[in-house]
Order: structure tokens, then C-alpha cells, then sequence
């Protein structure tokens, strides 16, 4: 347990997603096949321009990864300009900076040992014992024994404070519910007329802000037993409960986590902690209580790596950690929540009405023509 709660300080995911929201093109995956399909769920698109390595790579995509210092540190990455991002664009003065925490090299449960270790012998993408080093966005390559970052140059290499070689997999539940009046009824929204919905979120201890309650898969552990006991741990300090409470807390748990769900991304996620040789994936899953009656039980509380925790209504006006906030926005597009007070807007943020033309003031002759 210690070796766990040790690795979630340095790990809990939480999204750092910088994704693009452009459409796939049809360059080709290259040497990461089934990219296109793994990418583009529920509408997140990875610019595949970006995975095989032309010259089109987005400031939006693969931005976090490319920051200094590097998290929890003073190291500063070398620096990749956009163009020199993908690994299939020559670069051959790159000289990226070596840098692997030192809680990750004093060999803590949930880290892999250095690839120079002569015991160490790393099954990269396929199921290695209880370790999953598969990637969900298909096959990664594998340079001088070390695993190679899909999204392409970050300008560090080693492990940073990700434990893993290659993919180091998360977990992010994404818990709702709708906003009610004493009296029960769903509250909706004055301008969009669309229902409120409520999520729950943490102020993460590292940082400080707001953002999805998750964290990191243990080996052997499956997505969905991760999904809850992150909840369990981060939003209701399951870890101090006594046994009987947690008991009951289970039990609540088990209803809510046993509905049927919404698998908003899967994949992997631009995060300020990935490496040219470690990098972050998520599943981010909305569980939703649309009666209220499983959420109205469970009282929340901050515990493991958050410092608080409450419901926080949802709409464009949230500021979450990194870009937690595109995942909370499809949530709410799934559901047919309140989200904007503006009009309908398209995946890129512009909107997909016709701009209005003026009305003439009484009394005018004519109508002036609307200045798009």
C-alpha cells in the first residue's frame, strides 16, 4: 500500500490532455497501426500528422510534453520547435536531456528498474507478467532498448517521474449527477435551457486546482477496479475508514460503479511529465446517477492525494486542471447537458450558425449589412 500511495504522489494522472480536436487525415498511422481508430474516440482526435512524423504537428498537440522546467524539478528539456516534433522528420543534432527522478531510481514497487540492468528484461508492447506495457493506440517503436514516445520528441528522455518504460496507465472516473432544487426537480439553465449536471472534483494537494479525481492502474489490476477505488480513495477517503465503513462503503460504491457507463477517451495523453521513453495514458469513464439516489448516500471527502473535494456544476466557464475540462465538456455533450451560454459550437470551438444579420432600427430605410 505504502508503495502505492508513494507512486500516486508522483503519478496520479491526472489528465494533462492537450489533445487536438482536428479531424484524422489520411497520411497513415506508418509503424503505430490502428492509431486512427483508438484516437478518435468519442470524438478526441490525436493529428495524425503528429503520429507519423510530418512537418504539420499543431502548437495543441504535444505541448504540455515539450514544457521546463520539468515537473518537481529544475531540469529544463531541450527545446522541440513544432516542425521537429515527429520522429520520421531527420533531426540529427537532436541531443535531448537524460533525467529520471531519484524516487523513481531508488526502485519503488510500482517503478520498473534502469534498462541497463542486466535482470531486467522488459516484454515491451504485449502483457509482461502483471505489468501492462501495451499501448492503446497500437504499437510503439523500440530504439537502442528503449521504448519510443508515439507523439514523437520531447526533448528528455529516461522515465522523469513516470515508473514505467513506455505507456504508464491511468484511470479517471468522471462521476454526475443533476442539479436539483429542494423540491427535486432538475434545475436548468436560464439561457441554454439545458439541464445542469454536476461532477465530482478534487483540488489536487501538488498543485492546487481543481480536477478529475483518478490516478494510476496497479499491475494486474483492471480499468474498471481502478475506476472505483480511485473514487473511493481521493473523493471519500476510503483509505481512513473502519472496516465496517468501509463495508457499507463498497456496497455504495458497487451500486454505482455496476451501472452502464460512458468511456469518454482512451489513449494516450499530452502530459508535462512524459518522456521521450515513458509517457501517460488514461481511460477516462463517466459514471452517471441519474436519479441521485446512489450519490445522495455517499458523502464526500478529500483523502489520498486530494486536499478537497466537492460537486462543481458543469459548463465552459470551468477551470480545471491542465485540460481536464475537454473531457467534462463531452460528458456533458453525451448527456445533452448545459455547457455554453452561447450557441451550438462544433468540435473546434467556432460556432456553426450563420452570424445573425442586425435588425434595422425603426424608422430606417434599410438594413445594414452584418460585418462577419
Amino acid at each position: 500500500m505504502a508503495g502505492r500511495l508513494l507512486g500516486k504522489t508522483f503519478a496520479t494522472l491526472s489528465l494533462s490532455v492537450a489533445l487536438a480536436s482536428v479531424p484524422v487525415k489520411s497520411s497513415g498511422c506508418l509503424s503505430i497501426p490502428a492509431c486512427r481508430d483508438s484516437f478518435s474516440l468519442w470524438g478526441f482526435h490525436l493529428n495524425s500528422n503528429i503520429m507519423s512524423g510530418s512537418n504539420g504537428a499543431k502548437e495543441t498537440s504535444h505541448k504540455k510534453a515539450r514544457t521546463s522546467p520539468y515537473p518537481g524539478s529544475k531540469v529544463q528539456r531541450s527545446q522541440v520547435p513544432n516542425e521537429k516534433v515527429g520522429w520520421f522528420v531527420e533531426w540529427q543534432d537532436y541531443n535531448p536531456v537524460e533525467y529520471t527522478a531519484v524516487s523513481v531510481l531508488a526502485g519503488p514497487r510500482w517503478a520498473d528498474p534502469q534498462i541497463s540492468e542486466s535482470t531486467f528484461s522488459p516484454k515491451f508492447n504485449e502483457k509482461d507478467g502483471h505489468v501492462e506495457r501495451k499501448s492503446q493506440n497500437g504499437l510503439y517503436e523500440i530504439e537502442n532498448g528503449r521504448p519510443r514516445n508515439p507523439a514523437g520528441r520531447t526533448g528528455l528522455v529516461g522515465r522523469g517521474l513516470l515508473g514505467r518504460w513506455g505507456p504508464n496507465h491511468a484511470a479517471d472516473p468522471i462521476i454526475t449527477r443533476w442539479k436539483k432544487d429542494r423540491r427535486g426537480n432538475k434545475i436548468t439553465h436560464p439561457i441554454s435551457g439545458k439541464n445542469i449536471l454536476q461532477f465530482v472534483a478534487i483540488k489536487r494537494k501538488d498543485c492546487g486546482e481543481w480536477a478529475i479525481p483518478g490516478g494510476m492502474v496497479d499491475p494486474g489490476e483492471k480499468i474498471s477496479a481502478a475506476l472505483k477505488r480511485e473514487f473511493g480513495e481521493e473523493a471519500l477517503n476510503s483509505l481512513q475508514k473502519s472496516s465496517a465503513e468501509k463495508r457499507e462503503l463498497e456496497e455504495q460504491l458497487h451500486k454505482l460503479f455496476s451501472q452502464e457507463h460512458l468511456v469518454i477517451y482512451k489513449g494516450y495523453v499530452d502530459d508535462p511529465r512524459n518522456t521521450d521513453n515513458a509517457w501517460m495514458e488514461t481511460e477516462a469513464v463517466n459514471y452517471h446517477d441519474e436519479t441521485g439516489e446512489i450519490l445522495d448516500n455517499l458523502t464526500l471527502e478529500a483523502g489520498d492525494d486530494a486536499g478537497k473535494v466537492k460537486w462543481v456544476d458543469i459548463s465552459d466557464k470551468l477551470k480545471l486542471y491542465a485540460s481536464h475540462s475537454q473531457f467534462i465538456k463531452r460528458v456533458a455533450e453525451k448527456r445533452d447537458a448545459h455547457w455554453s451560454e452561447n450557441s451550438e459550437t462544433d468540435c473546434g470551438g467556432h460556432s456553426s450558425k450563420s452570424p445573425r444579420k442586425p435588425k434595422a432600427k425603426r424608422g430606417a430605410g434599410t438594413e445594414k449589412k452584418a460585418v462577419i
